[in-house]
């Protein structure tokens, strides 16, 4: 019997949680390594209060994984309404910091979760660190943190850590024995970029069999990615990868109403990422584009099985 071919998929909250929804239905065995330095919201809250790495975007990630009806899903996701201290944290963020207390180690928790949850795949968190993320603006101010990383609405000419992190040997194990590495889409800054401002993952990805394929963004981003065409994203991440380390990217061409472009633009300061065909062919990468937005619900998003069987036909050619 032939065993599933490996994916490791590195990203962090949304964005990847969002792939997995659909890839977890395919035969591929999934190990997802996600960031643990955002600081914002209820995980910044119990990182403050408990001292714990970032659980938030693992807590995203674990939920769409789960193998459970739906509404064990929205229970994970539920945020308390409340006058005390518990307003806005949501209900997986406790669970999961509740076992790392107990427990000692985010890893471990994340294994009981994931037993608790059904979940088929792996989910590791690249360190069990209470990282900082650090920027460096092009003129040369220092912001610490990814929340005001995204609020500065800065130019940044490079990422690092405050800390140096200690990335789990698990995720380096997963990188060598994978058949593809997906860089996922999401923040740019802050769910792709904290994986490669580590020197050892940059390497290991160097030295691993697998092909590296990047999803990039539908849309920009306020403060990081204004203007940014799916070239520029590629750009960015081979500063740090290395020129010519992506082998593949997926990006959509769908035609999105012009009313809804227009309603994004002025409501959320974001815009559609263009593909700059030109800019792309000065590329040694490979360009694989299709219809893959969604608009019916008046949100633009991934419709996240076709993405999937995009990323699948690709790992099975």
């Amino acid at each position: 019997m032939q065993k599933n071919k490996k994916i490791v998929i590195l990203g962090g909250g949304t964005g990847t949680s969002f792939v997995l929804k659909g890839l977890k239905y395919f035969p591929v065995d999934i190990t997802a390594v996600i960031t643990v330095s955002d600081d914002g919201a209820s995980t910044g809250r119990l990182r403050k209060e408990f001292s714990t790495p970032a659980v938030g975007d693992i807590r995203k990630v674990l939920s769409n994984l789960s193998t459970l009806p739906d509404e064990v899903r929205d229970v994970m996701e539920y945020r308390l309404s409340t006058y005390s201290e518990l307003n806005g944290h949501a209900l997986g963020n406790l669970i999961l910091t509740s076992l790392i207390r107990e427990t000692g180690s985010l890893k471990t928790s994340i294994e009981y979760l994931s037993k608790i949850l059904d979940v088929k795949h792996k989910v590791l968190p690249l360190s069990e660190d209470c990282l900082t993320l650090m920027g460096e603006t092009t003129d040369g101010e220092v912001i610490e943190g990814e929340e005001e990383i995204t609020k500065a609405n800065k130019k940044y000419s490079k990422f690092f850590y405050k800390e140096e992190p200690h990335v789990l040997p698990e995720v380096f194990k997963a990188i060598e024995e994978a058949d593809l590495i997906i860089l996922s889409m999401g923040s740019l800054y802050t769910s792709v970029m904290p994986h490669i401002i580590c020197k050892d993952v940059v390497s290991a990805i160097k030295k691993a069999k697998a092909k590296v394929l990047y999803i990039c963004n539908a849309m920009t981003q306020p403060g990081e990615t204004d203007g940014f065409g799916v070239s520029d994203h590629v750009n960015v991440l081979e500063q740090y990868l290395g020129k010519d380390a992506i082998d593949v990217v997926i990006a959509s061409n769908t035609v999105i109403p012009k009313e809804m472009l227009k309603k994004y633009e002025t409501e959320e300061q974001k815009d559609q990422v263009p593909i700059d065909y030109e800019n792309i062919r000065k590329g040694n990468y490979e360009l694989i584009e299709d219809d893959l937005l969604t608009t019916t619900d008046g949100t633009i998003k991934h419709n996240s099985l076709k993405l999937s069987s995009v990323i699948f036909s690709y790992l099975m050619r």
